[in-house]
């Protein structure tokens, strides 16, 4: 699968990007029709701790899947995101084999 991964007013450095690959390349053992990963990496400027904003956008047949997470690390983010892209990949497989049969 292609992943994009797009940083916004700062520099991803390369871990974060091959740990963001490492993750979505797991989704593709619970849907193979996955075509390409977007991933957005924003900074909020906010006093707050919880700063950090990934959006993922996954283009599958029949419609895209989008996810927003905030949270203190990108990281941490990033499990969310896959974590509920997960589940929502699951059902969507589970609706398809419910066609089927």
């Amino acid at each position: 699968m292609k992943v994009n991964v797009q940083s916004v007013n700062f520099n991803a450095d390369q871990k974060l990007i091959d740990f963001i690959q490492v993750r979505l390349d797991k989704l593709e053992h619970y849907y193979d029709k996955i075509i390409y990963a977007d991933v957005f990496l924003k900074v909020q400027n906010t006093s707050g701790k919880e700063n950090k904003i990934t959006e993922i956008l996954l283009s599958i047949p029949g419609g895209d899947v989008i996810v927003k997470k905030t949270c203190r690390k990108f990281e941490e983010c990033v499990d969310e995101c896959v974590g509920t892209l997960t589940r929502q990949l699951k059902k969507k497989k589970e609706k398809m084999n419910a066609k089927v049969s």
